[in-house]
């Protein structure tokens, strides 16, 4: 018994893995395709995220013991006693049924708090539902009396050699989304689309003329003190803009000089509908932005 609850408790906690993992990439790709202002990398952060890679994966290592002793034995458990039940014999659908039932409750509480809307509670209780039904499902193979016996370790290199087939597939897969343009790109401005009246939401105002010239109110520009931490000034005054569209993208630039100001080089950002233009607020590793977006 003590062996066979070794070799389940492998096999889910290895098929865990596999869907953390996948599950990284699809958050990537979602992450991608949102409106952002491609801040730069941290490299403190990048540093902190190698050293603290391995605390993490220990973590995840328990985590990954307490789901699957805490929820997918249980749910083979009831599966297994409902089906012997109510059927006759163990059937499978049990599992994704009691699946679906349990994680409903759990998903719904989650967006609700987390003020998600309908569709995106639906596909968040859709994705709990089907890791645990590949979980429990795979788990449940080795509790069937009518398969060959598997030890820990030939389960373990299953769900290896197919957990990195998946996972290489999934990579692919999202590596030739992003380059065929489902990633987020910032609106392709002009001059033209540049000239007009760029409100920061807090009672500042940048106007920005077709013929060259900028006004601006009360705006927002960044200095360090003497401990490098940012300080901030109200512009108001008048001077000139330029709109340079770069290489692509991510490259254009909104250069403002008004009179008396230290005004930094705007980038762009937003939707076709909705540009907006940003600074960073002091140092750009601390990804803090202040930002302008276009009226009308």
């Amino acid at each position: 018994m003590r062996e066979r609850f070794g070799v389940v408790l492998t096999a889910s906690m290895s098929v865990l893995f596999v869907e953390a993992v996948i599950g990284a990439i699809a958050l990537y790709v979602w992450g991608e395709t949102k409106e952002s202002p491609g801040l730069p990398y941290n490299s403190l952060g990048v540093f902190i995220l190698i050293v603290v890679a391995p605390f993490v994966a220990a973590a995840g290592a328990i985590l990954g013991a307490l789901l699957s002793v805490g929820v997918v034995m249980p749910l083979l458990v009831v599966a297994g006693w409902l089906g012997r039940r109510l059927s006759g014999r163990e059937v499978w659908w049990w599992v994704p049924a009691l699946a679906a039932a349990g994680t409903a409750l759990p998903s719904l509480a989650a967006a609700v708090l987390a003020e998600a809307g309908l569709l995106a509670g639906l596909g968040g209780w859709l994705a709990v539902t089907a890791a645990l039904v590949a979980t429990a499902l795979v788990a449940r193979r080795l509790l069937l009396a009518d398969r060959l016996w598997l030890s820990g370790g030939a389960m373990f290199g299953r769900v290896a050699l197919y957990g990195t087939l998946a996972v290489v597939a999934a990579g692919t897969l999202a590596g030739i989304g992003l380059y065929a343009g489902i990633g987020y790109e910032p609106p392709r401005l002009s001059a033209e689309r540049v000239a007009g009246t760029w409100p920061d939401g807090k009672g500042g105002t940048l106007i920005l003329t077709a013929d060259g010239k900028a006004t601006a109110t009360s705006v927002d520009t960044f200095d360090f003190d003497d401990s490098f931490e940012p300080v901030v000034h109200k512009c108001t005054g008048t001077g000139t803009w330029e709109y340079d569209p770069g290489a692509g993208p991510w490259s254009q630039e909104v250069d403002v000089s008004v009179d008396n100001c230290s005004m930094d080089t705007w980038e762009v950002f937003g939707t076709p509908e909705h540009p907006k233009l940003f600074v960073y607020i002091g140092d750009p590793d601390s990804w803090d932005l202040y930002i302008l977006q276009r009226r009308g």
